[in-house]
Order: structure tokens, then C-alpha cells, then sequence
């Protein structure tokens, strides 16, 4: 069998499983086995497809939960952060940038994990909301990076696991969409991607069935070791991808 094969249906697999279990995740999952058997270029569009793929089939599960008046001002920020971050990109320094997030997700994480912050932010309200999901419009512009900043800021809200999911997963299933529409205008939706994309499609939709079997047995305390897991996995890829593009 093809070892490009093997690794492609085991990165779907894998990221499929997280995005399940956690919502979010499929590029620090993917990217750990993709990048072994296939381009920048190539794998960039097939994890922003996979990731709206993942997001259409776990947000069922969690679809009772979502609020469009709780979810609208994320959405509406990031869809005018987006071009913000675009324009920033030939101003802003992209590796900088990557190291200065991956080194507040470390600290964030780290701390969460050893001590439980409350509701922080818990009276913020849609101005708030709107203000975070324009900066991370602004970080998925910038770098493709619009997940982290709402996935932290849903839980320093102080919400449920499925309120926070169900917060999280449609401003990034927006966001996706719309990047997978920029690959397209840019022709980087080439026949391998396409290819790819078969072969990674199914595998990564049994991985996210098998996360959601594992999400309904996790209490709260659980999912927020798992969110915080995630992001400080986040934060040290982005580190130590830095650092290797470097050298």
C-alpha cells in the first residue's frame, strides 16, 4: 500500500478524533503526518477543506446549543478582521507573530492547567465578543490562525463545554469556508488537492465519530483539560515550527 496513503488516512483519522472529541484541532493534528508526504501548499488547502468537513458533521451534535445572537458578533468581527489581516501581512512580521501566539498559548495553558480561572469575562457582552472575534479574524489573515484567541476567550466566559463548542465551531466553520473560497480564487484547489482530499474526507469523518463517542463521556473538568492540552500543543508547534523554518 502506499505509504503516502497510510499517512494521509492516519493524519484524517487522527484529526478527525480531535476535532470530534474537542472541536477544533484538525491542522496541529494533520499537519503532524501530512507535512511528511506532501507540500506546504498542498496541505494548507486540504486542512482548510477537512476542517469545514469537520466542523459540518461535529456541529450536529452540538446544533441545540447554538445561539445566532451569541454567535453573530464573533462572526461579524471576524469577517472584518479577515481583510484587516490580509492588508497587515505585508507589514507585519509572520514568523514574529507565530512565536509571540504560540508563546501566549504556552503560558496560557500552563497556567490553566494548574490553576482554574473563573468566569473572567463572564459580563462581557457582544462588544467583547465582537472585539475578539475581530482579532482573530485579524490573526487568520495574518496567518491562518483564527482559532485560538475564540477558543480561549469561550473559556474564560466561564461557559459550558457545549456552549462553548457550539460558540467556537460556527465562527470557524464561517472562517474556513471563506479561506477554503480564497485558495480557490488563488488556483491553489488543484487536482491533488482534490485527490487528497477523497482520500482524506472519509477517513477524517470515522475519526470525528469516534471523538464524539469520547466527547459524551467527558465531563466539564475534562473537556477543559483537553481544550488546554490542545492549546498548549498549539502553542508549542508554532514555536518549534518557527524555529525549524529558521535554521
Amino acid at each position: 500500500m502506499d505509504l503516502t496513503f497510510l499517512w494521509v488516512v492516519a493524519g484524517a483519522l487522527a484529526a478527525g478524533f480531535v476535532t470530534g472529541l474537542a472541536g477544533f484541532g484538525v491542522g496541529i493534528t494533520s499537519l503532524g503526518f501530512w507535512l511528511h508526504v506532501m507540500e506546504p501548499i498542498v496541505a494548507g488547502p486540504l486542512v482548510a477543506i477537512c476542517s469545514v468537513a469537520g466542523q459540518v458533521r461535529s456541529i450536529v451534535h452540538i446544533r441545540r446549543d447554538i445561539s445566532i445572537r451569541r454567535v453573530l458578533p464573533f462572526i461579524l468581527g471576524g469577517v472584518v478582521g479577515i481583510p484587516v489581516g490580509v492588508y497587515l501581512l505585508s507589514y507585519v512580521d509572520g514568523p514574529d507573530l507565530k512565536v509571540g501566539l504560540g508563546a501566549f498559548l504556552i503560558a496560557y495553558s500552563l497556567f490553566g492547567l494548574a490553576v482554574r480561572l473563573g468566569p473572567v469575562f463572564a459580563d462581557a457582552g457582544p462588544w467583547g465578543d465582537g472585539g475578539v472575534g475581530f482579532s482573530s479574524g485579524i490573526f487568520g489573515g495574518i496567518a491562518g490562525l483564527s482559532g485560538p484567541l475564540m477558543t480561549v476567550w469561550c473559556g474564560l466566559r466561564g461557559w459550558s463545554k457545549d456552549v462553548q463548542r457550539a460558540t467556537y465551531q460556527p465562527y470557524n466553520f464561517v472562517i474556513l469556508a471563506l479561506v477554503v473560497g480564497a485558495y480557490g480564487s488563488q488556483g491553489l484547489l488543484t487536482r491533488e488537492v482534490g485527490v487528497l482530499t477523497l482520500v482524506s474526507v472519509p477517513a477524517l469523518l470515522v475519526g470525528v465519530q469516534l471523538g464524539l463517542m469520547a466527547y459524551r463521556r467527558v465531563d466539564e473538568a475534562g473537556f477543559r483539560k483537553v481544550v488546554l492540552t490542545l492549546l498548549l500543543i498549539s502553542g508549542i508547534s508554532l514555536v518549534i515550527n518557527n524555529a525549524l523554518d529558521s535554521v
